[in-house]
């Protein structure tokens, strides 16, 4: 079991606190300052972090001290027990008794919901986006994006990854729907690190600009039908992909 606070922070001065200055672990937070909204504040710093955290690469559980987040942020462990309450009740931390704090690392059948879940919705913003987008907007797509739709070998995989999961938040945004997007949100955690982990996997460099190159045809012709499936099927082939290949979830 990894802790995702506190392991390499032996030779670091300390605070009045007892707590070294300074997160040198997995999760790295944004310091609040005391006027802020604490508990709004301190669960949009956390579960930033944790969205930014790698919790698929790894086999050992992600622990979260309450103690060293109240310190990294810079407040008392009041707010941060709450926002922790909230992130558990969306499904993002869970509490193990006189254990402590974990994010949730999901089993490969309920990743494989997830990237379903997540292509449908996806699918849905494509189709409002191909009507609502303006022609600036997705005529900026190719600029934007032109290194995940025709040329992923000039970046590295950690690029290429980040610069995909912008790509699929992009069509997302162009459909201006906040419920869809809420929806979304709630799924994005494992998306982001499931798209991120399995990228290096197999062919699928390779595949994935072929299939943004589709949706993106879509979009320019404005073919809603077209859109939808098309960004359905890339989610589907990476549950696919995830089904057949993934042998590092439980």
């Amino acid at each position: 079991m990894t802790s995702v606070v506190g392991k390499g922070l032996a030779t670091a001065p300390e605070s009045a606190d007892g707590l070294a200055p300074g997160s040198q672990s997995g999760i790295n937070l944004e310091r609040l300052d005391a006027d802020w909204t604490l508990p709004d504040r301190a669960y949009e710093a956390m579960k930033r972090a944790i969205m930014a955290m790698r919790i698929y690469d790894g086999q050992e559980d992600l622990r979260l001290d309450e103690r060293r987040l109240a310190h990294d942020l810079g407040i008392s462990r009041t707010p941060v027990r709450e926002a922790l309450l909230r992130l558990q009740h969306e499904g993002l931390v869970r509490t193990v008794p006189r254990r402590g704090v974990f994010v949730v690392r999901k089993s490969k059948s309920e990743i494989v919901e997830v990237i379903l879940a997540s292509a449908a919705l996806e699918g849905v913003a494509g189709r409002l986006a191909a009507s609502r987008a303006t022609d600036a907007q997705i005529a900026s797509v190719r600029t934007q994006f032109k290194e995940v739709i025709r040329h992923p070998s000039r970046l590295d995989l950690d690029r290429y990854s980040s610069l995909n999961l912008q790509f699929h938040q992009y069509i997302v945004d162009l459909a201006e729907s906040e419920m869809l997007s809420g929806l979304v949100e709630t799924l994005k955690i494992h998306m982001r690190a499931i798209r991120g982990r399995t990228m290096g996997d197999g062919n699928r460099m390779k595949r994935s600009p072929v299939e943004h190159q589709r949706i993106v045809e879509a979009l320019e012709a404005r073919d809603a039908d077209a859109l939808e499936q098309e960004i359905r099927q890339h989610g589907m082939n990476l549950a696919e992909h995830v089904e057949r290949f993934v042998d590092y979830l439980d």
